[in-house]
């Protein structure tokens, strides 16, 4: 029995801001970009825009359209080469945007991001300033990873699918598209199992991680249905629903937006929406270290909503100051946390396993009582 429409009509009947994301295995060919079916989904989402839906879009294909403008027969395999790549695409992407969007009275603006942007708290609501300010007078912003200037194996986000993940919450968008080569997510290999059959809704993503999850990637691709899945988990966490579906066919988008129609896979968002700070905590910043907690600060924190505190602390990994991101590890090594730390690892080093009453008299004065306030821990 498919369930997707009903669940479409719930979550989708009264969507008012989307982010699309266009994959690099729908967008390009060996002699660059797609052009005609760039020109279609263009196409597709201004219809959208028209329809007072407002639309972010995250393109791949800068790397893929550089490569066949400098002639290179394969990803290059060093990051330069793949940043020359990125700056010579990006020109032809957004020009061939700007192009298209025109035929529907639409205009684009490219944004380009790094991860830094959007770790560093001031630079993240300014870069949500911006999307605000382009949202309002109508544009439709197109966002990339800023790969010209990633020296992080060119990739800072990990992948497209995640930084579309991290700009639906940047937003808050009502849903996230992603548009790749593929229906959806199938309970095997499709391309293997004859029997592999479409889930056309995921209740809930931890478990389609566990199950489904197939190894893979495109030849010009970085990404695969395991980064979608974990792009539609940091969706889930910000309470947006995910929708996967097949790019290469045309009319995909009116179909993923008609609550009457079941298209790919609908991954549903989780019943607890996190705030935008502490989704930003959990999915955006990364860990600059680990804390190790005793079975006592684990209850507390886990079971009870409470800060975690110097007496269970029992060990301290990694090399971090005060105010940065670290993994809440228990005793088996599991994280089940990540937090804002108030103490240095170094400071942590000489408090740990200690009552806050005797934080001054080790380091000479005290913070705070906390090690990381409750306020700044989300469970993970």
């Amino acid at each position: 029995m498919n369930l997707q429409p009903p669940h479409k009509q719930r979550l989708l009947s009264r969507v008012h801001r989307a982010v699309i994301k266009l994959g690099s295995s729908i967008l390009s060919t060996d002699e660059g970009i797609h052009r005609k079916r760039l020109r279609s989904l263009s196409e597709e989402i201004c219809a959208l825009h028209a329809q007072d839906v407002a639309v972010v879009v995250v393109s791949s294909g800068a790397v893929a359209a550089g490569m066949a403008r400098l002639g290179m027969k394969q990803r290059p395999k060093t990051v330069p080469q793949r940043q020359a790549a990125a700056a010579v695409g990006q020109i032809d992407l957004m020009a061939l945007y700007e192009e298209y969007f025109a035929l529907f009275n639409t205009q684009v603006a490219q944004v380009l991001l790094t991860h830094d942007d959007l770790a560093n708290r001031s630079r993240y609501l300014n870069a949500r300033h911006t999307m605000e300010t382009l949202i309002d007078a109508g544009v439709v912003p197109v966002a990339n990873e800023n790969d010209t200037v990633v020296i992080d194996e060119l990739r800072n986000f990990g992948d497209n699918d995640n930084l579309s993940a991290l700009i639906a919450g940047l937003v808050e968008a009502d849903v996230l598209v992603l548009l790749s080569d593929v229906d959806g997510l199938y309970t095997t290999n499709p391309h293997t199992h004859r029997d592999a059959q479409l889930v056309s809704v995921v209740e809930d993503v931890d478990d389609a991680l566990a199950t489904y999850v197939l190894d893979g990637r495109g030849r010009l691709g970085t990404g695969g249905m395991a980064s979608k899945l974990a792009a539609a988990k940091k969706a889930a966490a910000a309470g947006i629903p995910t929708v996967i579906a097949d790019g290469l066919h045309a009319g995909v988008l009116p179909a993923v937006f008609d609550v009457k129609r079941a298209v790919g896979t609908l991954i549903l968002p989780k019943g607890d929406r996190l705030g935008r700070r502490k989704h930003w905590i959990a999915y955006t910043l990364k860990p600059s270290g680990t804390v190790v907690v005793d079975d006592g600060a684990y209850e507390a924190i886990a079971q009870k909503g409470r800060s975690l505190l110097p007496k269970g602390l029992k060990e301290v990994q990694g090399r971090f100051g005060s105010g940065e991101c670290v993994r809440c590890v228990d005793l088996a090594g599991r994280e089940f946390a990540r937090g804002l730390v108030n103490y240095s690892a170094a400071e942590l080093e000489k408090i740990k396993g200690l009552h806050s009453a005797g934080i001054e008299g080790v380091l000479g004065y005290k913070l705070t009582e906390e090690v990381i306030h409750r306020n700044d821990l989300v469970l993970i």
